[in-house]
């Protein structure tokens, strides 16, 4: 069962951290420490599939979620990530119910989808899972990404396309096409967000967000959103370089 899936369904909250350093050991690590999804990026990382299973296979013996986005939603990209085990998926940069339905139909097998069929491969259990085929559609949670004009005026349709489990707003993205490049505190975008947020609700669908700090987090939560990211590997590894440099630098004589 998809874990993650599973809570979405009930809006419960899911705190997660994005895995950006493309490393199976610094991804083992992530995954011991308590969160309850990790996000591998293809889209502004230096991942690739082989990478993409490596890590996969890092964070398999952990109580953690493991989802994917892939750097675009490309149906033969897809396919390849769910093959190496990935059941979920987040895609960015989704902009219509049109596409949203063509992402559905590329995690379906047929005649549900257009997913090509292979049962050797790792999410099949290498052949040994018999009951795979059936349970596979069942087991995968489709997470689109809004972070562009066309994908805000078009959230409700997008969030009742079934087989859409949540939707997921990328404020970096979004302040640039609001344009406010680099502020994603701007009160334009904030408004813009917690809109957004409320319609995937009222559409029964759950809602998600990158948070930019602890303080944003706990006011999305309050928001309604469930699907909470608060930061990435990449940062706490530089945020915690830094605080030792300025101790050293802070206590050293003039």
């Amino acid at each position: 069962m998809n874990r993650l899936k599973a809570a979405l369904a009930r809006h419960q909250l899911q705190v997660g951290l994005w895995q950006t350093l493309a490393n199976p050991y610094t991804a083992e690590i992530c995954a011991s420490t308590g969160f309850d999804w990790l996000l591998f990026d293809g889209e502004h990382s230096p991942n690739t599939i082989q990478t993409m299973l490596s890590q996969l296979q890092a964070v398999s013996g952990y109580p953690v979620d493991a989802m994917a986005r892939p750097p675009v939603g490309d149906p033969r990209l897809i396919k390849q990530y769910l093959d190496i085990g990935f059941r979920s998926l987040l895609i960015p940069m989704v902009g219509s119910a049109a596409e949203a339905r063509l992402l559905v139909s590329a995690t379906r097998f047929p005649t549900e989808g257009i997913r090509g069929v292979a049962s050797l491969t790792r999410a099949a259990g290498f052949g040994t899972r018999a009951d795979y085929f059936a349970e596979a559609h069942d087991d995968i949670c489709l997470v689109l990404q809004i972070e562009s004009k066309p994908g805000l005026e078009a959230i409700a349709d997008i969030a009742s396309v079934e087989g859409v489990d949540a939707l997921f707003i990328g404020p970096g993205d979004l302040a640039g096409a609001l344009g406010h490049l680099g502020n994603p505190s701007h009160p334009k975008v904030q408004s813009a967000i917690s809109n957004a947020i409320e319609t995937v609700r009222k559409t029964g669908k759950a809602a998600g967000i990158f948070a930019t700090s602890i303080e944003a987090a706990k006011r999305y939560a309050d928001a309604g959103a469930s699907l909470i990211s608060v930061g990435t590997d990449i940062g706490l590894l530089v945020s915690g370089a830094r605080s030792l440099v300025d101790a050293l630098k802070g206590s050293s004589p003039s």
